[in-house]
């Protein structure tokens, strides 16, 4: 296999796992857009390894092979060859690229958030952290200025997974809104595992959502900082991923029982 077919790889796992990131990545001229490929892949099998598969082996092999893939071309793994070719053709940091794997593993031992702000690291670790492995791709001149903004645009993603995953979460034993939102709306973890959707869900729901629309709407004000060529593309990806919370709004707030899509 060539380089071209580790790309082709990369862009399979985008296509069959992101439609809304792999229609606006899809617009980046070809030697970005593959490399963004390169990066979803490498974080698709960072999320698998616990999410899907459970299994801290599997994640500690992605570290070894972190620990690894800089110091030798004799790569056997099509995500590490595309990514290898990435770094030498921007100035990634291989900091984000650790850094999401510690997000994965505080989902193996997770006890939930007791506050915003905890709520707040964990979406570093696990979102902001792809903002940051992207920037120089997409910012190649600005994008040691625009850290904070792609650290914000993770937190809103972030944030919208949850949104959009309470129910699906749930059935995983896992309850990843701060329980100082449950106290302040006055819903209760039986009401939550009783599934009812009443006005103190959409209340705490729509606090949350707010708070991410808000990152949205703060990232907007930079996207002129990024390449002219790769502005459209963010936009459109932070876009598409913001009508998320819409489409729970036109699902009645049923994000307890179903998940609810964009249909672009």
């Amino acid at each position: 296999m060539g380089i071209k077919d580790d790309y082709l790889y990369c862009k399979e796992i985008i296509k069959n796992n992101s439609k809304s990131f792999y229609k606006a990545f899809s617009l980046l001229p070809a030697h970005k857009r593959n490399a963004v490929y390169a990066i979803y892949a490498f974080c698709r099998l960072s999320d698998d390894a616990i999410d899907l598969h459970n299994d801290l082996t599997e994640l500690e092999q992605l570290k070894k092979q972190l620990d690894d893939f800089l110091l030798t071309d004799q790569l056997s793994s099509p995500v590490f060859r595309a990514l290898k070719d990435s770094f030498n053709k921007y100035e990634l940091e291989l900091k984000p690229f650790y850094q999401i794997l510690e997000g994965q593993l505080m989902d193996t031992n997770f006890k939930g958030f007791e506050t915003y702000e905890q709520l707040e690291n964990y979406c570093y670790y696990v979102a902001s952290t792809v903002g940051l492995m992207l920037l120089p791709i997409l910012a190649t001149k600005n994008h040691k200025k625009l850290v904070e903004p792609a650290i914000k645009l993770g937190y809103a993603m972030q944030l919208t997974n949850i949104l959009r995953d309470i129910g699906e979460d749930l059935n995983l034993g896992r309850i990843y809104i701060p329980k100082s939102y449950f106290l302040k709306h006055g819903y209760s973890y039986d009401d939550l595992y009783a599934k009812n959707i009443n006005q103190a869900f959409i209340d705490l729901w729509e606090d949350l959502a707010g708070t991410a629309e808000g990152y949205y709407q703060d990232f907007d004000q930079h996207l002129k900082e990024f390449d002219l060529d790769s502005r459209i593309p963010l936009k459109n990806a932070a876009w598409y991923y913001s009508k998320i919370l819409e489409a729970v709004r036109q699902e009645k707030y049923d994000c307890l029982n179903k998940r609810c899509y964009f249909k672009f």
